[in-house]
């Protein structure tokens, strides 16, 4: 009787741990199978677009799982006649668990969706991810379709393209990319938002009431009376666009911060003002201009495009530019094998063939990026028709 007391009680004991630990296994493998997916997802669309094929993505919205755990305890035994005593005793004990998942997936599509995939990224992209640690030659290489190069007051003068149909553009960007990836290695680079004090003076017959006070610094204004005199202020702190420096702007005055952002403003939303000056390192290659950035399906079509009769190819750095850690010959490299590669690397199977992530640190950080551009553009589908619900 001591020896199966000690039983049951184990397998409740067992049971109770039983639970957590499913739990525990089951969050972590929902959690890798949308990664997979995702990331699978990402290499079909390209696999599709080297093809000439449109894309399509399907995403997880929710998952909602339910986990049943059970424990079951029997004991029986024939009595003699004394009743202090039985023979042929019995024993049962059991634990269940059981786990019913259920998925609701979305085929992303429509015009809301369409326009977010082949609008230009806005700039604030681009600085995020260089922000995020990203060397900036790889972020340009995927993100940018190519160099748009003006005077100073910000006249288009020509345009370098980022793409290998057209050899000579297609080198001088590379070397500009070196070029920048040199300097921000060696943290003579600026990658940041222009921020000022937007001003505006008037003379009024009398200072301005409380009422129009509250509704400025509502509107973050902020009034300010010029002393001695009957002319007030208005200002407020603006936050402007995105520029590449090889100069800090804030060392710059306020107004010649507003200036430069007066120039950057000029180009649309999807442009990064550049500016590297002759007078600051890597000076000796000044450039005035702005980087044109793709669609998210651009990019992709850029890095389909890799495998096909226009690769990329090697580039050497530009004499002005010093040593760089890296500089491979595609932005990112997908290999295309017969067979499923060796190593537990990003990867799908389209037509008969295997597509990949080419099994280096370059590329792995490049399938990064686009995974993380791939988050920040499609996966919000809180507004994207009716989910599709599978059941386990």
């Amino acid at each position: 009787m001591m020896r199966i007391a000690l039983l049951a009680g184990l397998l409740v004991t067992l049971s109770g741990c039983l639970g957590p630990v499913s739990l525990h296994q089951a969050v972590l493998g929902y959690d890798r199978t949308v990664s997979q997916l995702e990331q699978e997802m990402l290499l079909l669309n390209i696999a599709r677009l080297r093809h000439r094929l449109p894309v399509h993505f399907t995403v997880t919205s929710s998952i909602a799982a339910t986990f049943d755990y059970r424990t079951s305890v029997g004991f029986s035994g024939t009595y003699t006649a004394n009743p202090t005593w039985f023979f042929s005793p019995t024993f049962s004990a059991g634990a269940t668990v059981a786990e019913n998942p259920t998925m609701s997936i979305v085929p992303v599509q429509g015009r809301e969706f369409t326009e977010r995939v082949l609008t230009p990224m806005n700039e604030g992209k681009f600085e995020f991810l260089v922000f995020q640690g990203s060397t900036i030659d790889m972020v340009m290489r995927l993100m940018a379709d190519g160099i748009a190069v003006q005077t100073p007051e910000g006249r288009f003068e020509r345009f370098i393209l980022n793409w290998p149909t057209r050899p000579r553009e297609y080198e001088e960007f590379r070397r500009i990319a070196l070029h920048l990836a040199w300097l921000n290695e060696n943290r003579k680079l600026f990658v940041s938002r222009l921020s000022f004090t937007e001003t505006a003076r008037a003379t009024l017959s009398g200072p301005p009431s409380a009422e129009e006070i509250r509704s400025a610094m509502e509107k973050d204004y902020r009034w300010r009376q010029v002393p001695g005199t009957n002319t007030y202020e208005v200002s407020r702190r603006v936050t402007g666009r995105v520029v590449i420096t090889n100069y800090d702007p804030q060392a710059m005055t306020e107004a010649e911060r507003a200036a430069l952002n007066a120039r950057a403003a000029n180009n649309p939303a999807n442009f990064v003002l550049l500016d590297i000056r002759p007078e600051h390192p890597g000076g000796d290659w000044p450039l005035f201009g702005a980087l044109k950035l793709r669609s998210f399906n651009l990019m992709l079509d850029f890095v389909a495009d890799g495998g096909s009769q226009t690769p990329e190819y090697d580039v050497a750095k530009d004499p002005r530019t010093g040593e760089v850690a890296e500089n491979p010959a595609r932005a990112l490299a997908i290999a295309i094998t017969e067979s499923a590669p060796a190593t537990e690397i990003p990867r799908t199977g389209y037509r008969g063939r295997y597509y990949s992530v080419a099994d280096s640190a370059w590329d792995r950080t490049a399938f990064r990026l686009l995974y993380q551009a791939f988050q920040m553009t499609v996966t919000d589908v809180s507004q994207v028709g009716v989910p599709i619900t599978i059941s386990k």
